[in-house]
């Protein structure tokens, strides 16, 4: 597919079971490639067993589906892989144990040559935007000339993190990025499968250039 992918992150603290009706009504509504389940102040039990409830979902959808942050529940709940943003080390550690059955993303890095030096510990993609922060309307400004810069001159995949309305994704589309991140915009819809519908057809509006 020749244009950026919904990716989307759960919200921080949910109810499995409500959590995995959500994503079977986002599915039915379209494409999403990936979806990350954040629990950042969860314990690893609790991850797991979060994980194992709704892997199957997200497989089931065709996305893969990816634990925030704890490589043993990623590992026990039979998840596509895992995202580390600890440190350098961390990432290392995931890429060895992971890859390469099993996707690795990092991201929350703070300069250029931080996010170059990540990258280059053959992570799957890089993330762009804070997951910790408060969602606005649109996305962040450093997030967008990151992903911009990024998806220019680096063959790695990027990820862009929008705001918290649908309207928000052209303006992140137009950065390049490989794919779109979205929280809040899906989760506090009124018709979930409507706004992954309107949100795919806002993404193919924005096809990569042809590369010769």
């Amino acid at each position: 597919m020749n244009r950026p992918r919904l990716f989307l992150v759960t919200p921080p603290v949910f109810d499995p079971a409500t959590l995995a009706d959500q994503l079977k009504q986002a599915f039915s509504g379209g494409d999403i490639a990936c979806v990350l389940i954040y629990m950042p102040d969860a314990s690893t039990k609790d991850i797991q067993a979060a994980a194992e409830a709704l892997v199957p979902v997200i497989q089931g959808g065709g996305a893969a589906a990816l634990v925030y942050g704890d490589t043993q529940a990623a590992g026990r709940s039979g998840a596509d892989g895992v995202h580390i943003d600890t440190s350098l080390e961390d990432v290392k550690l995931a890429v060895e144990s992971f890859q390469p059955d099993r996707v690795v993303g990092t991201g929350g890095t703070k300069t250029k040559h931080d996010a170059m030096e990540w990258a280059e510990s053959g992570v799957d993609y890089l993330f762009f935007g804070k997951l910790d922060l408060e969602e606005k309307d649109t996305a962040h400004a450093k997030t967008m000339t990151g992903a911009s810069w990024w998806a220019e001159l680096f063959e790695t995949p990027c990820v862009a993190l929008a705001g918290n309305t649908i309207e928000t994704l052209k303006e992140v589309a137009a950065t390049g990025a490989d794919f779109v991140a979205l929280k809040d915009a899906v989760w506090t819809s009124a018709d979930i499968a409507k706004t992954v519908t309107d949100a795919n057809q806002i993404l193919e509006a924005h096809p990569f250039p042809e590369v010769e």
